[in-house]
């Protein structure tokens, strides 16, 4: 029976491709299962198989408690301490002691028992080598064979005893697939349990669509093409950004391939979805005009604060850069990442013409500036009474119906307004208050003048003698920022020590 045991382990390894420990482990559970159920189902039954002869000892084991303990509740596999020490006079409390008893016969439960534990550790052991083979290649692109289809989803054979999962959300609507089609999806979680799949796949991800051109198209494999992004509705349409890394190769091309042949095979691999291949821009709103493709852009207005852009298009246009159920600016918004509104020509005007009204009556209230003046600085791409205040003069200057006093005078206005706004939206404003030198330091700002005057630096003078380090923990204001300056405040020592 001993080399009964060493031949069942052997066909067992090889045939499962499982190591040979884990039959071992699932035999000596199985013998000890049979001690237990021969003898007492209360027993703790440990059983040790010589690997190397087959040969097997079963123990019968005790947990040792202290002897003052209240924790026992099973006397048939716990004692004391006192009680332990009779057996072995090594005992030690929280240890095991163990007394060898009468061994079960491997026969009797080979073809019962032992088949049921091997057969559990082996499917253990084997999900246990699928979860460590793919744990390394999620974000990668898989393929395998249709099992079964099921209200749940896909389940596919990939091949080696694994098995990855479709669930319906993750198939691509409409689509049909059958048992024995051979399918690809991209790899989207690896998960380690005890039943049930353990290779979470999809096929309407974004990064799925990417993962496939990779394939189809060398040039991105090798590092010359990059896919940007891509934004998808599955199995409708798709749009992906392209950059070339060599200039010789055109990107969009490249992708297509000859008569469409690449994306063709992208497209068929995807239920026939549609994929517009946009070239990636680094001016924002150029990257998004190539995005609103087919739609052609009139004029486009971008708004930094609230990271959105307002799209002009022609009447007859509207509806197509739209798209059905607002598809087409929706997948270019979310491949490029700006909230977008895209609107007719004349409804651009009128809320151009709209805002450019409130920006006016903005200036001639706060800078307290006719409206002619106000348009003026509207016309010339002002849009708020920090522009005016910091905007290099020389800008200002440019324009021909400025002089120099109405530069200075605009600007100094713009200061004061900020100033005031400034020392309104502090809670708990310090009684001192930023001198006039230091306001009117260059490149000194209205709430920077203020943080200085709550720590006692009031006055220019008072600024000169600070160094760089005093004023580190002020928020929003760099090291490099801060020498300047203090420099610019130490000019008029030095022309009056000439």
């Amino acid at each position: 029976m001993n080399k009964e045991i060493l031949m069942v382990v052997d066909a067992v390894s090889n045939e499962k491709s499982v190591e040979k420990e884990i039959i071992f482990e699932a035999l000596e559970a199985a013998l000890a299962s049979a001690a237990r159920r021969k003898h007492s189902e209360e027993w703790d039954v440990r059983v040790a198989i010589d690997r190397r002869t087959g040969d097997y000892e079963t123990f019968r084991r005790w947990k040792v408690f202290a002897d003052d303990s209240k924790e026992l509740e099973v006397p048939e596999r716990e004692l004391r301490l006192e009680d332990a020490l009779d057996l072995d006079p090594k005992s030690v409390v929280g240890g095991h002691v163990e007394q060898p008893m009468e061994s079960a016969a491997f026969g009797r439960i080979a073809a019962q028992q032992a088949k049921q534990v091997i057969v559990q550790k082996v499917r253990e052991a084997e999900r246990a080598q699928v979860v460590e083979a793919y744990r390394d290649r999620v974000g990668q692109l898989v393929s395998g064979v249709v099992k079964r289809v099921d209200r749940n989803g896909l389940t596919i054979d990939l091949g080696g005893n694994a098995e990855g999962f479709v669930s319906r959300s993750d198939m691509i609507p409409r689509e049909q697939a059958k048992p024995q089609d051979r399918i690809k999806a991209f790899l989207r979680e690896v998960r380690s349990e005890p039943r049930g799949p353990q290779l979470f796949l999809t096929r309407t991800a974004p990064e799925f669509l990417i993962e496939l051109f990779k394939l189809e198209v060398p040039e991105v494999g090798q590092g010359l093409i990059q896919i940007l992004g891509a934004a998808r509705d599955p199995g409708i349409r798709a749009k992906i950004a392209v950059r070339s890394n060599e200039p010789r190769i055109d990107p969009v091309g490249a992708c297509v391939g000859m008569r469409g042949s690449r994306v063709q095979a992208v497209s068929n691999e995807i239920a026939g979805e549609r994929v517009d291949i946009i070239p990636y821009d680094a001016n924002p709103a150029q990257f998004v005009i190539n995005a609103m493709s087919p739609a052609e852009v009139l004029s486009i207005v971008v708004d930094e604060d609230t990271h959105s852009m307002d799209i002009a298009v022609a009447e007859e246009k509207l509806s197509q850069a739209i798209g059905r159920g607002g598809q087409n600016i929706r997948l270019a918004s979310q491949l490029t990442g700006w909230d977008l509104n895209v609107m007719s020509e004349s409804d651009a005007d009128a809320k151009s013409e709209t805002e450019a009204r409130e920006l006016v009556q903005n200036f001639i209230r706060q800078l307290d500036v006719d409206e002619d003046v106000a348009t003026i600085l509207v016309q010339e791409g002002l849009s708020s009474i920090e522009e005016v205040a910091y905007v290099p003069q020389a800008e200002l200057m440019a324009i021909e119906e400025f002089d120099e006093d109405i530069v200075r005078e605009l600007r100094s206005r713009a200061r004061d307004v900020l100033l005031t706004q400034a020392i309104a939206s502090e809670e708990s404003l310090d009684q001192r208050m930023p001198a006039e030198d230091l306001l009117r330091l260059e490149g000194m700002k209205p709430d920077l003048a203020l943080a200085l005057a709550r720590r006692g630096v009031c006055t220019r003078d008072d600024l000169a003698e600070q160094s760089i380090d005093e004023l580190a923990d002020i928020d929003g204001l760099a090291p490099d920022e801060a020498g300047r300056l203090i420099m610019k405040a130490r000019e008029h020592w030095f022309e009056a020590g000439r």
